[in-house]
């Protein structure tokens, strides 16, 4: 039996945005004592008063909450444009992950001989950033792209939405969907020899968590009617509270909402995306964990004629990055217009120019048949 169960580490890492709440943490480390005469503590353990545990408790809670709403401005656009440090460095970035597009030459040598496998985020990256979550729609265009796509390589949708949800945007029954960061993966529907849809689930590792999921989400539902803009999206396995549509001094206070609910499940945690706070168990599994698990179902586990391509947008598509990096296998491409901290290797600027890399993919490989069938 495999734990999935997420060990806290002591010290997190730079730059991984993580949001557990401090009580829990302090749970962790601390024993209280409150009989007259007090014992040593044990090896590993610090003694401390109630009175003093509880100052300790506010202090930090304000504290990480002071942190979640610095997180929470840090994924604005406007914030981002106005840090000189981002905007002077733009041509040293390039340098470092350049246009996927102008090295697409480059791109196709390293795929020589191997058999290109592609992973691609849903909002941002095939779809447009858009205020309403619901009308996050995907052109016509890119469907189709999409579609022709699948029919040169596999190909699979990894994204924090609700997989139904993902497959109603998308529509397109060829491909692979991973859904809530990777914690609901279904293959490609099969015909059976009776004509009929056989659906196979591959993966669901944290169905334990779907009846804390429900009631944390009607607690974040009541709670949250009071600030407005504020939308809380149910992803099955996880869920989602955007605040692009929320007042800026709003945001402490959603912040502090979403804390009072979360302090009661020490199961769940708190992570941040782009305008959207997201809410997942503590489980070890994330969008990178997702992509192992669909090569190993493809057959490419240990394989060295694979080239795996992850397309995305979001900070959560760095767990996916990281994969690719420290396979050495591989790359991912980040879509963004601005300088960001990434594993990825390259860049894109828009969902169009997803679309035009992935056109050019599908020209190549369509020319590559031709030349072969000629030989």
């Amino acid at each position: 039996m495999v734990s999935f169960i997420e060990e806290r580490p002591k010290n997190m890492a730079a730059g991984q945005n993580v949001i557990s709440d401090a009580k829990s943490v302090l749970n962790m480390s601390i024993t209280v004592t409150v009989s007259a005469q007090k014992p040593p503590a044990p090896p590993g353990y610090i003694s401390i008063s109630r009175k003093k545990l509880l100052q300790n408790l506010e202090i930090n809670a304000g504290a990480r909450l002071n942190a979640w709403v610095d997180s929470m401005r840090a994924s604005s656009p406007t914030h981002i444009k106005s840090l000189p440090s981002l905007t002077d460095d733009q041509g040293s970035w390039n340098l470092h992950h350049p246009s996927a597009l102008e090295m697409f030459e480059q791109i196709i040598d390293a795929s020589k001989g191997k058999q290109i496998v592609m992973f691609l985020d849903y909002d941002g990256t095939l779809s447009p950033i858009v205020e309403d979550p619901d009308r996050a729609f995907m052109s016509k265009k890119m469907r189709k792209t999409v579609r022709k796509l699948a029919k040169c390589f596999p190909t699979a949708i990894v994204s924090g939405r609700c997989r139904d949800k993902v497959y109603k945007f998308v529509k397109l029954a060829e491909l692979y969907y991973a859904g809530s960061h990777g914690m609901d993966i279904k293959g490609p529907e099969k015909r059976s020899k009776s004509n009929k849809d056989s659906e196979s689930v591959l993966f669901q590792p944290a169905s334990e968590f779907l009846p804390m999921i429900d009631e944390v989400y009607k607690q974040l539902v009541e709670i949250t009617k009071s600030t407005p803009g504020a939308k809380v999206e149910n992803n099955k396995f996880c869920l989602s509270v955007h605040f692009r549509c929320v007042d800026e001094k709003k945001w402490s206070e959603l912040a502090q909402q979403v804390r009072s609910v979360l302090k009661e499940y020490p199961k769940l945690r708190l992570t941040q995306g782009r305008k959207v706070l997201e809410i997942r168990p503590t489980i070890k599994w994330d969008k990178g964990k997702a992509l192992e698990f669909l090569l190993e179902s493809l057959g490419f586990a240990n394989c060295t004629d694979v080239l795996p391509v992850y397309i995305g947008d979001d900070c959560t598509d760095e767990d996916a990055f990281k994969i690719l990096r420290d396979r050495g296998q591989g790359f991912g491409i980040l879509v963004s217009k601005l300088p960001k901290d990434t594993s990825a290797s390259y860049s894109l600027q828009e969902p169009d120019e997803v679309m035009d890399f992935l056109r050019r993919l599908v020209e190549w490989k369509q020319l590559s048949v031709q030349a072969q069938s000629r030989m």
